[in-house]
């Protein structure tokens, strides 16, 4: 499809947002070509569908340019371009620029968003193309590039969607930050059914220590996964199932987590709700005659214990008790009448104070939540032993644990110098914390049994 002369512009787009909803038979768009208002790209296998969108409920008509389910009957929209921008005088276009970029315009050719420069500014991108892929990436790819505009003969991937999550992670997707880039991917809920911009909700990884992936409503941390261990997420230690497949990758490059499914005919998605303050992960069941529906698997945060340090320092949170909240072994509540109230974020506090030497050594408590590790240090390449020495010789260490336990094996070590925040306990053993006390308040423990 060529572009139409600048003068025909207007009418053509017109006639294309009123016209019925064409799909262009091809899942790639090239500089030549465009979509406009209602036509969509397909891709090839037809699982995904992109173009321009009203959301549902919405009263003024503002479009959006977003990918949703093409196989499906319920329209679920998993990625949207503008959504801080939408085309409010229609018909929206898409196309792409000289440099290589998507740009979306309005019915007065003016600019609404961008996706970043491939080309460097003022560059010239050869042979650029825009293709829909079937896990819902949107990759945009290039032939070379140069100033003057002449082609190197070398393909490459400039942009994809998938670097910009909205409030839905697809099977593939990352969540995290590549160090490299300066990307930062998170998923932001939807302010309201009826308007996909940046809503109150965002989880994303927080960098430091442990990886460990937070819920926020606005700038409050609401919910924590736990850190990772190399093996699970330990506020997520249920999360495990023989058709969902999830790891967390962390190297001195980049550390994000990402899933998939074992049957890649079944569409399944995760998705941070605006309305709840919950990330859930649904599929979709198929039903006779067409029909269907998304199905939840689960969701986060669970239950009252998954509130974000429920119980304060050295507190923990167990749903099986009443109150929730209990002091960690050698500690006891730094406010006994709000305790006693079922109010347990101010914590707890030492029954007795280390020694900061000899006269202190370490509880083990194994069906944790790792606490928050954000601010941890973690020691590669140190034994267990090591870290034990390392914990000692330091008075403001307050715990140590494996920093790796993937395969059933100890490697290197985590070290808190910080109040131990954001822990529960499970049915189920999740990995040994040792925990410093005063050796007398050890002794004690042993002796109680």
């Amino acid at each position: 499809m060529r572009a139409p002369p600048p003068s025909l512009l207007p009418l053509l787009l017109a006639t294309a947002f009123l016209s019925p909803s064409p799909s262009i038979a091809t899942d790639k768009l090239d500089q030549t070509a465009s979509i406009a208002g209602n036509q969509t790209l397909e891709s090839a296998g037809g699982v995904f569908r992109l173009g321009f969108f009203v959301p549902p409920g919405s009263s003024d008509g503002r479009a959006y340019l977003g990918i949703w389910y093409a196989s499906i009957p319920e329209k679920t929209v998993v990625w949207v371009a503008n959504r801080r921008n939408p085309v409010v005088r229609p018909p929206g276009v898409l196309t792409l620029s000289s440099d290589g970029r998507l740009v979306i315009l309005d019915g007065r050719n003016a600019t609404v968003w961008s996706s970043d420069n491939a080309a460097g500014s003022g560059g010239v991108a050869t042979r650029a193309t825009a293709q829909l892929l079937d896990n819902g990436d949107l990759v945009v790819s290039h032939g070379g590039e140069s100033q003057s505009g002449s082609t190197t003969g070398r393909t490459s991937v400039a942009w994809e969607s998938f670097d910009y999550p909205t409030d839905t992670l697809l099977p593939g997707m990352k969540l995290g930050v590549d160090g490299r880039s300066g990307i930062s991917r998170n998923i932001t809920s939807w302010r309201s059914a009826a308007d996909p911009s940046p809503g109150a909700y965002t989880f994303k990884l927080v960098s430091g220590g442990l990886p460990e992936f937070f819920l926020f409503r606005g700038l409050s941390k609401t919910y924590a996964s736990g850190p990772w261990n190399g093996a699970e997420l330990t506020g997520v230690p249920n999360l495990k199932s023989r058709d969902f497949i999830f790891t967390v990758l962390s190297n001195p490059d980049e550390t994000y987590y990402t899933y998939y499914v074992s049957d890649p005919s079944v569409l399944s998605r995760f998705v941070l709700n605006g309305t709840t303050g919950q990330v859930q992960r649904f599929s979709w069941h198929r039903g006779g005659g067409g029909g269907g529906g998304w199905s939840g698997f689960w969701h986060f945060p669970l239950d009252p214990c998954d509130s974000y340090a429920r119980c304060g320092a050295f507190g923990y949170c167990d749903v099986g008790q009443s109150p929730l909240c209990s002091c960690l072994p050698g500690f006891r509540p730094r406010s006994p009448q709000r305790w006693s109230l079922g109010d347990g974020s101010g914590g707890c506090v030492r029954t007795t104070n280390l020694s900061c030497g000899a006269g202190d050594g370490f509880w083990t408590v194994s069906r944790m939540k790792l606490p928050e590790a954000t601010s941890a240090t973690v020691h590669a390449g140190v034994t267990m032993d090591q870290c034990r020495k390392m914990c000692l010789g330091n008075c403001s260490c307050r715990a140590y644990a494996a920093a790796d336990v993937s395969g059933g094996i100890n490697r290197g070590c985590v070290i808190w110098a910080v109040d131990l925040i954001d822990m529960r306990q499970y049915p189920e053993v999740v990995q040994d914390v040792y925990i410093r006390l005063a050796q007398s308040e050890v002794d004690a423990l042993t002796a109680a049994g």
